[in-house]
């Protein structure tokens, strides 16, 4: 009998279906997915001695959502991932939520020079039930081993809370004009933004957030993150918000503006939706990667999180994607790409250089795990087909009439655990140029789509009963390209 590896360190035999192949059949090869048991939101994801370090949160008993633990996994190439041991668990101050990890280089914290530091959220679930509304408050824990190892600190919390229902999520960075730590908290629906020069006492410094944005659920997991368009920094604000998002369910906002080191200020009034697609929430940066912005996000969405057809393991994460400012017309928006880690993963299978007829077949016996590159297509209605041999179909589009992108999912295969899961995501696009072009990665049951150099992002999930090994692409009228090409994922 032999046994190959699969995506998350498991293991199974290639022969007779067994059960665990049936439990395995939707986990995705180039991905990361726990080994087992439940997972969300990415925490802590930091950069150091050429590892990508990350942490997320964790119910390693069950697929469900349940008691929050940090999870641990490490990577060299952002592709391949070594799951580790559990970095923190629960306690008697409470349930582990999301947060964030620096690199303490010059020992403010007093740890010990260059350790690695985790700020969370101790959730107290006891507290919670109570309703005193004091059940969040924020801590610390503390590597000297390169994240190996954990010890929490003795003065938790230390950031206790003020009264605040969801009081949550903190990011840390460091703010080198003020020489102070800098903690983007979600309070409610509004950010609040603490200083600390040692991360153990804070001080507030200002909100942001009431009067501005989406503000159909609670705000979570945000991100403040400096960056560079045409030599000057713009500070950009990413806020997860859940319930709320265009296409429902959950969904990342940004905002635009500038920081200085007190508060947040923008003038651009304009909802901005970081990717559109239904799936992928709660995404953070790495830290201590100097000018690169590189962001992973949780791909699923709480409407259905805990139901979808996989048993032994829930949820994957999105593929690392690079942030950056792009300007159309008099407005700033942030592009999502994927990285060249990702796109140096796939080795070429076909090309398409001509067009001329309104329909095009790809791919007739595609692998589970491919890209798909669309240059420079006329713009015109158009939708790419991945089917099956049952007849399952995966949508996605382009409507010319009301400049739009979307992915249709209702005919993908297994949909019956949620009535919202069957409903066609859509995306507005930003570009203005009079070419189309669309990158998408495919994953054994997910896509993501990237349109125009990114402007504007899709991730979705699908759950066919047989692998998507079709790939067909049909226009409203003849098609007309630059170049059109399908790689494999090389494993």
């Amino acid at each position: 009998m032999l046994f190959v590896c699969i995506a998350g360190g498991s293991f199974a035999q290639v022969g007779l279906p067994t059960k665990q192949d049936s439990e395995e059949k939707y986990r995705p090869i180039y991905h990361f997915t726990p080994k087992q048991g439940w997972m969300n939101d990415p925490n802590g994801m930091v950069y150091l001695n050429g590892n990508y370090h990350l942490f997320f949160q964790h119910n390693p008993e069950k697929p469900i959502w349940g008691p929050m633990h940090w999870g641990h996994a490490i990577s060299k190439d952002l592709i391949h991932w070594d799951e580790q041991k559990i970095a923190l668990y629960p306690d008697s101050l409470g349930t582990i939520f999301s947060g964030s990890a620096v690199i303490d280089k010059d020992n403010t914290a007093g740890f010990g020079k260059g350790a690695m530091v985790a700020i969370f959220t101790h959730h107290n679930h006891a507290e919670e039930d109570r309703k005193t509304g004091l059940h969040q408050n924020q801590s610390l824990a503390y590597s000297l081993d390169n994240g190996g190892s954990w010890t929490k600190y003795r003065g938790n919390p230390v950031l206790p809370n003020p009264g605040i229902w969801d009081f949550r999520d903190p990011k840390v960075m460091w703010f080198e004009q003020t020489k102070s730590w800098i903690m983007t908290l979600a309070t409610k629906d509004c950010i609040t933004f603490y200083s600390s020069s040692d991360l153990k006492t804070w001080k507030k410094e200002s909100e942001f957030g009431k009067q501005v944005g989406a503000h159909g659920g609670v705000w979570e997991c945000p991100d403040l993150i400096p960056m560079q368009y045409k030599g000057s920094t713009k500070w950009v604000l990413l806020v997860s918000i859940n319930p709320g998002g265009p296409n429902g369910g959950s969904v990342t906002q940004y905002f635009v503006g500038d920081f200085d080191g007190h508060e947040f200020r923008t003038a651009d009034t304009k909802i901005k939706w970081l990717d559109w697609g239904p799936d992928n929430y709660a995404g953070v940066t790495w830290s201590n990667l100097g000018d690169r912005h590189l962001m992973i996000g949780w791909m699923s969405n709480w409407q259905y999180a805990n139901v979808v057809p996989t048993n032994r393991w829930r949820s994957a994460s999105t593929i690392p994607r690079t942030l950056a400012l792009e300007k159309v017309g008099q407005s700033l928006y942030v592009s999502s790409t994927a990285p060249k880690e990702i796109e140096d993963a796939f080795r070429p299978l076909k090309k398409y250089s001509t067009g001329g007829n309104k329909e095009l077949t790809i791919a007739e016996n595609i692998p589970q795990a491919y890209s798909l590159n669309i240059n420079k297509l006329k713009r015109q209605s158009f939708k790419v087909i991945l089917s099956n041999e049952v007849g399952e179909e995966l949508v996605i589009g382009y409507r010319q009439d009301k400049n739009e992108y979307y992915i249709d999912r209702a005919k993908s295969g297994e949909v019956s655990f949620n009535a919202e899961f069957t409903k066609t995501a859509f995306a507005e696009r930003l570009s203005d140029n009079s070419t189309v072009s669309l990158n998408l990665y495919v994953d054994v049951s997910s896509v993501e789509l990237f349109a125009d150099g990114g402007l504007t992002a899709m991730t979705s999930l699908f759950f066919p009963k047989k692998p998507m090994t079709r790939i067909r692409i049909i226009g409203d009228q003849k098609l007309k390209f630059q170049e059109i090409a399908v790689s494999e994922f090389k494993k």
